[in-house]
């Protein structure tokens, strides 16, 4: 089952991560797409921090497909984070 979009929680500069909420039938998914896999979806190198929320926005449909697709591959644990990388994205365009 497909999730549903959530709130987005932000930056985190500590982990070079931009940080979302899904839900799974009213439970919240804690979520996170690294910097670098954002820059490969906009195609683009290097967005300052600062930007980051802007480019979430751009492509959170996107960004959302592909967490929901990886939560239903993943196993059910409780608290298990969705986190997305470069090669997830570079995996959607390939099935795309």
């Amino acid at each position: 089952m497909p999730l549903t979009r959530g709130r987005i929680v932000g930056h985190d500069n500590e982990r070079l991560a931009f940080a979302f909420t899904m839900l799974n039938d009213g439970e919240t998914v804690q979520c996170q797409i690294s910097d670098a896999a954002m820059d490969e979806l906009a195609e683009e190198k290097g967005t300052p921090s600062i930007a980051r929320q802007a480019q979430f926005v751009a492509h959170r449909d996107t960004i959302e497909r592909i967490a929901s697709e990886l939560f239903d591959k993943a196993p059910i644990i409780k608290g298990y984070v969705v986190r997305i990388f470069s090669k997830h994205i570079q995996a959607a365009r390939r099935n795309s």
